[in-house]
């Protein structure tokens, strides 16, 4: 059985569009499937807006879900109260975009570490500094910080800090909302490397959220691509990076950049035949008729821009095209 399974997920919000006119509604999240299997890293990828930060906050029950389930060691995470919340709250943690504004401003490191401990009650209170000066140990950071706020630190000290955090309710589950894309290149490095100590010393399953291509491909065991709030590919990631189906897939792994030396004085990027020509993403409020992705796809014919593609098995993966 999955340690977590997203069954049928839907996240719609009504939007105004005028003065005395009916909300539309804006598909966030149009009825996707996933599962994380223990000691595993799933990745879903996609253009910004596609709706992967709101699959992140229904996940860990931020959000309520227009319809569908989500599945954490069998039982749904949103008919969860009580202990049982508690337990669940414990068990699934997330690590924010913006380590900044995930952190109490008037709260010291020592509070801010020390809080889900003492809420959970994982060690006694006589231990609780102990625990935090361990914690911030793991992760890079030493006990002189204890008495300092979240202001004097950089952006990669404060996702310490945040990881540290989500670290001290040992989870079995962490939900990473692009934890790098705030960071400098130099810094991300230095956290991710740190994310995959983690996995392998506590065996932690992560959900991975990225637009980060190359970090994708290192961290995770299989990725999900989605667009306008729909999974198009489900696949292992050396297989999606090996030979993608689906024509998003395709162009989106094409448009990464590639470091192309030269020479030691000469180092330039480029992108591997990316094409400018797609055109807008389409508004999740205005979804066009059959394939949501039609409307910019190289490859279309005839039933693309009227029948809706299912999501089916091909080939050991899923993808939704009439391609396949």
């Amino acid at each position: 059985m999955a340690l977590l399974k997203v069954n049928s997920l839907k996240k719609y919000f009504p939007v105004k569009k005028g003065f005395m006119t009916a909300p539309a509604l804006l598909k966030a999240v149009d009825g996707i499937d996933l599962s994380l299997d223990e000691d595993r890293v799933f990745a879903l990828v996609g253009e910004s807006g596609c709706g992967k930060s709101t699959v992140a906050r229904l996940i860990v029950r931020l959000l309520p879900p227009t319809s569908g389930e989500v599945l954490f060691q069998g039982k749904n995470v949103f008919e969860l109260s009580g202990d049982n919340l508690k337990a669940f709250r414990k068990s699934v943690q997330i690590i924010f975009q913006d380590p900044f504004s995930s952190l109490n401003p008037r709260k010291s490191i020592l509070d801010t570490i020390a809080e889900p401990l003492k809420i959970h009650r994982i060690v006694e209170k006589i231990r609780i500094k102990d625990k935090v000066v361990e914690l911030l140990n793991k992760v890079g950071l030493g006990s002189d910080i204890l008495n300092r706020y979240p202001h004097e630190f950089s952006g990669g000290q404060r996702q310490r800090i945040c990881i540290a955090r989500s670290l001290a309710v040992s989870p079995k589950v962490i939900v990473a909302d692009e934890p790098l894309s705030a960071l400098d290149v130099s810094i991300q490095a230095q956290i991710l490397n740190l994310l995959q100590e983690l996995k392998r010393e506590y065996r932690i399953s992560f959900f991975f959220i990225s637009h980060a291509l190359k970090v994708v491909h290192y961290f995770s065991d299989s990725i999900g691509v989605m667009y306008l709030g729909k999974i198009v590919e489900h696949a292992k990631t050396e297989d999606l990076f090996r030979e993608p189906f689906h024509p998003y897939t395709e162009i989106l792994l094409s448009s990464a950049p590639t470091i192309i030396v030269q020479s030691d004085k000469d180092v330039r990027s480029r992108n591997l035949k990316l094409r400018t020509d797609m055109g807008e993403v389409p508004s999740p409020i205005d979804i066009p008729p059959g394939c949501p992705f039609h409307p910019r796809c190289p490859k279309k014919f005839e039933p693309c821009d009227n029948i809706i593609p299912e999501l089916k098995e091909t080939d050991g993966r899923l993808v939704s095209c009439h391609l396949f």
